[in-house]
């Protein structure tokens, strides 16, 4: 598939409801009437936001929408009658299979986005990944595909995407280094018995980032960073001891590449997605963005530290599922994504959340990613294995004490 963008792209975007998706979007809405670039929406797909769904469909004048809950789709008919609307948990797939399109955004939050992220693969797309889990559980399964389908990913995390920008085609055997910026999240400066009795409101309140309900649980935990660092491995063929995180709270540097020369690069903006988005839609190009802009003045301000491992225990395990390989990034994925799930309906305490992916580390074991099926399977044992500990450790109505 050619670098350069073509003169029109005909845009599918996954996860369009989401913060990620809005933000798309409007990059999208910018580019066009700017004339930076000719882009047609031509499929959304989103989880149950149906209303947000709808005012999309019609702004964009898209033709395909998918829904994830089927119970949905026929308000979505109703609302949308020009429309083909896919229902169903393979919707978003069956989306990717049936549009003309040549790039697609890849926005849906978790292991959900896999399926159609691979449909649009085998498509020869050019993906901007939003979706981390997609390299994370199945990066093995990925990185061939990509070169039999002459398909590419364009990194749209702000950290990857200052990596991509800042290694420039340079070859990796060049790099000394590649460091990942984390802002620290809400418990930064926290000690460990408040951290492992957050709140939920406490680990929503992120400090700098405006994101979804499970990343933004995911940075308070830094299994964020955990994630990236497995993702980073799959996207610049990486191993694990060229691959560092330094907390950096104010989020204005997004990563770091050290060379072998001593040289070390970084891409600089303030925390806003656009800028990935766009850079991820327009590849190489560079048009005038509706993104923020850096304030000159503060960069004195900026500071740097390493991360603590004690109190962030989340990191280690990211080294771990990159040296037992196979279907261990699925199954670290779908244990976090379970826990999460079960720490914002309020059934565990924020502390529980990295100890289930380490138990769930060691209680499945990791078999070679060789298809889909494989890592599938992988993912609802990991599931399993969180849904029947976290039973195991409820207490029974007549019992009494704080949760598990």
């Amino acid at each position: 598939m050619a670098e350069s963008p073509p003169s029109t792209r005909r845009l599918i975007v996954l996860g369009a409801t989401g913060s990620i998706g809005v933000n798309t979007l409007a990059v999208v809405d910018h580019l066009n009437r700017t004339g930076a670039a000719d882009i047609e929406v031509v499929g959304l797909a989103a989880g149950r936001n149906t209303q947000a769904l709808i005012e999309q469909a019609r702004r964009f004048g898209v033709g395909r929408v998918a829904i994830a809950d089927v119970s949905l789709r026929a308000e979505l008919e109703a609302a949308l009658p020009d429309a083909t609307i896919y229902a169903g948990p393979d919707a978003a797939e069956q989306l990717v299979d049936a549009a003309d399109c040549t790039d697609l955004a890849a926005a849906v939050v978790g292991a959900a986005g896999l399926p159609a992220t691979l449909a649009a693969i085998r498509k020869g797309c050019r993906i901007g990944l939003a979706n981390k889990e997609t390299l994370v559980a199945a990066g093995g399964l990925v990185t061939p595909l990509l070169r039999e389908h002459d398909a590419r990913l364009l990194p749209v995390d702000s950290e990857h995407s200052a990596i991509f920008q800042c290694l420039h085609e340079q070859p990796t055997e060049r790099v000394r280094r590649i460091v990942l910026t984390a802002s620290g999240g809400p418990f930064r400066t926290a000690d460990r018995q408040t951290i492992e009795n957050a709140t939920v409101e406490q680990a929503l309140n992120h400090p700098t980032w405006n994101m979804g309900p499970k990343v933004t649980i995911d940075s308070a935990s830094m299994m964020n960073k955990a994630l990236e660092i497995i993702e980073a491995h799959w996207l610049f063929g990486l191993p694990a001891d060229k691959i560092d995180v330094i907390v950096h709270p104010q989020s204005i540097a997004h990563s770091f590449v050290e060379f072998d020369d001593g040289s070390v690069l970084s891409q600089m903006g303030p925390p806003d997605m656009r800028t990935p988005i766009q850079y991820a839609l327009t590849y190489p190009d560079r048009p005038a963005g509706c993104n923020n802009r850096l304030d000159w003045s503060i960069l004195s301000q900026l500071t740097f530290e390493p991360p603590d491992l004690d109190r962030f225990p989340a990191l280690r395990l990211a080294y771990r599922v990159i040296e037992l390989g196979g279907t261990a990034g699925a199954i670290f994925n779908a244990a976090n994504e379970a826990a999460v799930a079960a720490f914002l309906e309020q059934r565990i305490r924020f502390g529980r959340i990295t100890q289930l992916v380490s138990d769930a580390l060691d209680a499945v074991t990791p078999e070679p990613a060789s298809d889909l099926p494989t890592i599938l399977r992988a993912d609802q044992q990991a599931r399993a294995f969180v849904r029947d500990a976290i039973l195991a450790a409820t207490p029974t109505p007549q019992a009494t004490g704080p949760r598990p």
